[in-house]
Order: structure tokens, then C-alpha cells, then sequence
């Protein structure tokens, strides 16, 4: 399948920031100390390409008769329904059988989420996939699953670092996969760099003068890219003023109000806008069109994601850029180590994947790859 092969479609321009694939590793990143990506996330000039992911070697049993649970904190997220959708379809692919695959919405509510692993327990499925509404509540969601016997995966919303620790001093079949934010949020940044102090810098103020949209104020990932993306700046030795810091909660028509807000109290001052993922960015380019400014002339706008549209708004410079957050590869993943579990192959407790920074250089490719 053609989606299946980003990386190989990636060119050799993109290959600072190319797809590493995901792999292991002992404890969370540390914060990157520069504006480059951290340097894992590099790939030297002359290297192969990764290869399409492959299947565990266990994964050519028969899984049909076993029960998978997925919860996906809120099913009208964009990115996660092409997670979900992803995520179903490979295990199909590994021999599991639709029927036994039950994919639950927690509606942006823990309690109904809570209620649903309560529900996946009792029908003993034999392994749990689970994107948490709170990641604060990852420590009660482990210690119901544990307990029940069942082994844990934890997608895209990572639980702090003590308590993944506690999985590692213990021992459990608990793992994390997914991306570490704080590359997400240094990529947008160095977008906003790359263009030139003199080209942000709209009023010749000598600093950067931006709005930030973020997402759910319980969710590391928006924590960190709003962090870094900012941080970003600075090291590169950049004056900023925040003109704005409002919760979006990852919702396309809340952040367009929020946006459009700031525009009427903020005016022309607004030189960047930076949002914790596409869809609040395509509320943040409605807002900004509304309000008569045309990105790359006289605003700055980034988002995380790299959703079908933006990928478009990117190529058409309507969007200065934003993050691939590799839906294929961390699905994939997260399947592969549902199906270690099973085999008792077993799993490291962080499996970690790289973002791609997308501009428009390599746009189109990235969008050809996802269709």
C-alpha cells in the first residue's frame, strides 16, 4: 500500500529530519538544549532508507480468537481517527479478526472512558490499546488493567516519566508508544527561525511578537510544544513578546474565536501564530482570513499533525508549516506490541517514534504518501 511507504517516498532534502522509524529507549528525551532537533531524530546524509515496517516474526500465528480493546479519548479528533482507522486495519492484517477488535469513543470524558476499560476488563480481552483522556490518570488505568492480568498499551498521550518508571520497577507488560512532543514543538519553531528574523519580524521592532493556541492544558504533548516551540526562538537568540496564550483544546471552531479574538484586540501586532495541532490551525487560517492577513505576507501560522488539508494549505502557503506526526508508523507499532505481548516476546516500556518537520519543500511528497 502506497501510505505504507513514507519514508521511501521522502527525497534526499528531507533527510534532516527524516523518519527514523520507532524504536526503544530507557527513559523520556531530555529537553533539546538547542533550535536544532535532537540529534537522534538525524540521519546521516548517506543513509538507507528505512524500510517498510515489518511485522513481529510471532505475528504469523492465528490471532482471530483474540480480543483487542482500543480507547481512543474522543473520535471527532482528526488525527485520531486516522490512527484508529490505521490501527484496525493492520490488525486485521496481522490476523485478528474484526470482530474481536472493539474500538471505544471516551468522548473527551474520563469517566467515560474509565467505565469502558472497566467494561473491556470484564470481558477479558486479552490486550488493551488505550489512548487516555487525562494523562494524569494513567497511574489508575494501569493499576485496573494490571491487575485484571491484561497487558497495557498506552498510545499517543504519554504518561509522565515516574510513571512509566513504576512499569519498569515492576516489571508489567505496559508500554508507551508514540512521539516525544518536545520535537514536535522545537520543529515549529525552527520553521518560524529558518524564515529569517527580518522577514518575522513585521514591525522592525527587533522581536517576535505571537499568539499561542494550545490544546488540552492535561495533555504533555500541548505542555511541550508550547514550550519548545517558543524555546525554539529564544536559543536561536531571538527576542519574543506573548501577545496571547489561550486554551484551544485541539477543536478546529474554538480556536478559530480565540484566534479571531486576538486579531480584533492584537490587530497587525500578531506577527506568528503557533497552535499544538492542524485542526486548531485551520481555525486559527479562518480567523486570519476573515481579518483581511494572508500568511507568508503578513502573519506566520504552524500547526502539528500534518492532516490532508493543512498538507494543502502548506503547498499553497496558507500555512507556513507544520509537524508530521506519523499516524502509519505509531499505529503500526502499537499493534506490533500488542502482538509481542501475546506471544510473551514482550515489549521495552517506551517505543518511540520521530516527527517530520514539513514545509514547502516537502510537502507534496508527504501528502502523496498519505493518500
Amino acid at each position: 500500500m502506497k501510505k505504507k511507504v513514507l519514508a521511501a517516498l521522502l527525497s534526499v532534502a528531507m533527510v534532516a529530519t527524516l523518519l527514523a522509524g520507532c524504536g526503544s529507549k530507557e527513559a523520556p528525551a531530555e529537553a533539546p538544549a538547542e533550535t536544532e532537533a535532537p540529534a537522534e531524530t538525524e540521519a546521516p546524509a548517506d543513509a538507507e532508507e528505512p524500510a517498510e515496517a515489518e511485522a513481529p516474526a510471532e505475528a504469523a500465528g492465528d490471532f482471530a480468537d483474540k480480543k483487542v480493546g482500543v480507547c481512543i479519548y474522543q473520535f471527532s479528533d482528526n488525527f485520531m481517527t486516522l490512527f484508529r482507522t490505521e490501527l484496525e486495519s493492520y490488525l486485521i492484517s496481522l490476523g485478528f479478526s474484526k470482530d474481536n477488535i472493539t474500538i471505544q469513543d471516551g468522548q473527551n470524558d474520563q469517566g467515560t472512558q474509565t467505565n469502558q476499560i472497566d467494561a473491556f476488563i470484564n470481558d477479558k480481552v486479552d490486550v488493551l490499546i488505550i489512548n487516555p483522556v487525562n494523562s494524569s490518570s494513567a497511574e489508575t488505568i494501569t493499576d485496573k488493567v494490571v491487575g485484571a492480568g491484561i497487558p497495557l498499551v498506552y498510545i499517543n498521550r504519554e504518561p509522565d516519566a515516574s510513571e512509566e518508571q513504576r512499569w519498569a520497577d515492576n516489571n508489567w507488560d505496559v508500554t508507551y508508544v508514540g512521539c516525544d512532543a518536545r520535537q514536535s514543538g522545537t520543529m515549529q519553531g525552527e520553521m518560524i527561525v529558518d524564515l529569517g528574523l527580518e522577514t518575522v519580524d513585521m514591525n522592525g521592532d527587533g522581536k517576535v511578537q505571537y499568539i499561542m493556541i494550545e490544546g488540552d492544558p492535561e495533555n504533555v504533548d500541548a505542555k511541550y510544544r508550547t514550550e519548545f516551540s517558543v524555546k525554539a526562538l529564544t536559543d536561536a537568540g531571538w527576542e519574543v513578546e506573548q501577545l496571547d496564550d489561550q486554551v484551544g483544546n485541539w477543536d478546529q471552531v474554538k480556536a478559530q474565536e480565540l484566534v479571531a479574538n486576538a486579531l480584533g484586540q492584537h490587530g497587525d501586532k500578531i506577527e506568528v501564530v503557533f497552535c499544538n495541532n492542524d485542526a486548531m490551525a485551520l481555525g486559527a487560517l479562518q480567523a486570519i482570513d476573515t481579518a483581511g492577513r494572508k500568511v507568508g505576507e503578513d502573519i506566520f501560522l504552524v500547526g502539528v499533525d500534518a492532516l490532508s488539508e493543512a498538507l494543502e494549505n502548506v503547498i499553497n502557503g496558507t500555512m507556513t508549516g507544520t509537524v508530521f506526526n506519523d499516524h502509519i508508523s505509531q499505529s503500526h507499532s502499537a499493534a506490533d506490541a500488542a502482538v509481542n505481548y501475546l506471544t510473551g516476546a514482550g515489549n521495552e516500556h517506551y517505543i518511540g517514534c520521530d516527527y517530520v518537520k514539513v514545509t514547502t519543500e516537502n510537502a507534496q511528497e508527504v501528502l502523496d504518501s498519505v493518500k
